[in-house]
């Protein structure tokens, strides 16, 4: 038997909405479950301190939320990028809709990474805070995940509101590589980095277990956020249409 199933009839808000509203709880019972184990496993299965030239402590536990954050942070604002750019050149609503959906877990998940950050350092490096490239990129993409969304709420027209935010978010793009050089530097001393080097092909196999769940965890978690706020904004600009008054008249957001 031969299925063959339409997926551009999704890039309608209309078709859209139902499906994101069925996959919302299966999204986040997953990203739940794998979140728990990722805890779990890093907190009781793993070493008591990572080896090397300057071992560290208990502390280092913090990785697992830490670095999962953090390339979420990342990962999340080529999504933005992605469907702003989309929206620039096909003119798409939906487009639109699902980079506005976006950029709140994508700061969110920038300020873990920060805050956790900080506390890592505070042990590692005697300090909270320290200009060091990886630590100064990652604020600036926060800064830039917070203009995203103040610049589209300054803005009535909603057309004008998404194209001005949408160019925003590409020319921000630019900084996502520049945070991967500063903690992928080949060479340390050119870089003056307190942050340590990317070494995922020697962490020990608990470690990265733990680390790989609570990113897929993060991951699945950001889909669920942005659908569902993505359904509020649906419903928002598509309120004087045919369909969202029979949903609403019809027992309601479903």
């Amino acid at each position: 038997m031969n299925i063959k199933v339409n997926w551009f009839k999704y890039s309608a808000p209309s078709a859209f909405y139902p499906l994101a509203g069925r996959l919302i709880p299966w999204l986040t019972a997953a990203a739940a479950l794998l979140v728990l184990i990722a805890l779990y496993w890093g907190f009781f299965l793993t070493p008591e301190r990572l080896g090397g030239t300057n071992p560290q402590k208990e502390y280092y536990r913090i990785i697992f939320i830490h670095v999962p954050a953090a390339w979420m942070s990342m990962w999340l604002y080529l999504v933005l990028a992605g469907w702003s750019a989309v929206g620039l050149v096909f003119n798409t609503r939906l487009s639109f809709m699902m980079a506005r959906a976006v950029a709140p877990t994508g700061a969110v998940f920038t300020f873990i990474a920060l805050w956790t950050g900080a506390f890592w350092g505070r042990p590692s490096w005697g300090t909270f805070w320290d200009w060091d490239p990886r630590l100064t990129s990652e604020l600036i993409l926060f800064f830039l995940y917070i203009g995203y969304i103040a610049l589209h709420s300054a803005i009535d027209d909603t057309r004008r509101a998404d194209r001005a935010a949408a160019l925003l978010a590409i020319v921000g793009l630019v900084l996502v590589p520049v945070i991967f050089w500063s903690i992928n530097c080949p060479d340390p001393n050119q870089c003056a980095a307190l942050h340590q080097r990317s070494s995922l092909g020697r962490i020990e196999g608990n470690i990265l277990f733990a680390m790989l769940a609570m990113t897929l965890g993060f991951w699945l978690y950001s889909f669920a956020t942005a659908f569902a706020r993505l359904r509020g904004i649906i419903l928002t600009r598509e309120a004087d249409t045919a369909w969202v008054s029979e949903l609403l008249g019809t027992g309601g957001a479903r």
